[in-house]
């Protein structure tokens, strides 16, 4: 599938959780909104984008068409989702929108998201870590919000966000939930899965173009999560998509290519990128790099290196080899997280497996 995407064919790209990679198919539909906007950008955007600039139309609009397919795939009402630039952007919206007491504590655990956990210290919020498995037994009187991922982003586990969730709600406390990797990496049914606000990207393993992501949000919350910049949708009679849908003149054509993206991704093999990274997880522990303990996620693992200098083998891995993978430093221990993408194949684990054999 090296030929569907657009990637150098020289490097193994195994990086696909930081920042995915867009097929061709859906970057040519990506790149046809964008020629559709410059040809006419008042038409575009005022009268084809959303009905909200329809005088009496009876469209929707090509954004509200997106939320649909977009609604559908994630098992949500479109009603309750909009269209954010990434889930760090939808997660800055509900926490600066959260007023927290000073005795308000929120709880969070060791293996979050450095940007969501900057954004917490940035409102000042009292934060809570701890581990995954502690989250319900540590909620208590002062515990106004749980904020958990899930898909860890640092060390690639799963997380049992639905037992988290449910206790959430019997107690009276928030569920926030980072899904960044979530959508198109494991099943997400937002109805059931039982939080209160969830962020997602598209850009990663739904292989959207970047810039596409998403905020849903229960319709008793979405009152008072502001949008991060206040325009011309936010007035008294605007509902959740129109508050948060324009944000003043911006390139839409990532939202748009959102349905594209989905149908191609019904064309991936996910069950030959499953054994690809059960191979690879495999053979590095043959290097006696032991995999982070818990539930991984399907197509990225985070291994333990032994101690040394993180950026220098990150550096030696890329322009020694032609290897793109993350290596970072992570509470005290060097880590390598491995992504397996629909275009990789065991050529590129090789290439990995003999870097580190040599470098390590």
């Amino acid at each position: 599938m090296h030929g569907d995407f657009l990637l150098d064919p020289e490097v193994a790209y195994l990086n696909h959780g930081s920042f995915g990679a867009c097929p061709r198919a859906v970057f040519e539909e990506y790149q046809r909104f964008q020629l559709e906007l410059e040809r006419g950008p008042t038409d575009f955007l005022t009268r084809r984008l959303a009905e909200w600039f329809w005088d009496g139309g009876s469209q929707p609009g090509l954004l509200a068409e997106a939320q649909e397919a977009l609604a559908a795939f994630v098992g949500a009402r479109a009603d309750d989702i909009v269209f954010v630039p990434n889930a760090t952007s939808g997660l800055n919206a509900v926490i600066r929108s959260l007023r927290l007491d000073t005795e308000d504590e929120v709880l969070t655990t060791a293996h979050e998201y450095g940007a969501v956990v900057r954004t917490w210290e940035f409102v000042g919020a009292n934060l809570v870590v701890c581990e995954p498995d502690e989250l319900v037994e540590r909620m208590g009187p002062q515990t106004r919000a749980v904020c958990v991922s899930h898909i860890t982003s640092p060390t690639a586990l799963v997380l049992r966000v639905e037992d988290v969730c449910e206790v959430a709600r019997e107690a009276g406390v928030l569920s926030i939930v980072d899904g960044a990797h979530a959508p198109g990496h494991v099943p997400v049914d937002l109805e059931s899965l039982g939080a209160d606000v969830y962020a997602g990207n598209c850009h990663k393993w739904l292989c959207a173009p970047k810039g596409a992501g998403f905020l849903w949000a229960r319709p008793e919350h979405q009152g008072w999560i502001a949008p991060l910049v206040i325009s011309w949708g936010y007035h008294e009679e605007a509902d959740f998509a129109e508050r948060h849908g324009w944000l003043g003149t911006r390139d839409p054509a990532a939202y748009l290519a959102v349905p594209k993206a989905i149908e191609v991704h019904a064309t991936f093999d996910l069950a030959r990128m499953l054994a690809l990274a059960d191979e690879a997880e495999r053979r590095l522990a043959e290097l006696g790099l032991e995999r982070v303990a818990g539930v991984p996620a399907p197509f990225m693992r985070a291994v333990e290196l032994p101690a040394g200098d993180a950026a220098e083998l990150w550096r030696r891995l890329y322009e020694e080899f032609r290897v793109e993978v993350p290596v970072f430093e992570r509470d005290g221990r060097r880590l390598l997280r491995l992504s397996i993408g629909p275009y990789n194949d065991e050529d590129d684990v090789d290439r990995l497996v003999t870097a580190l054999r040599q470098l390590l």
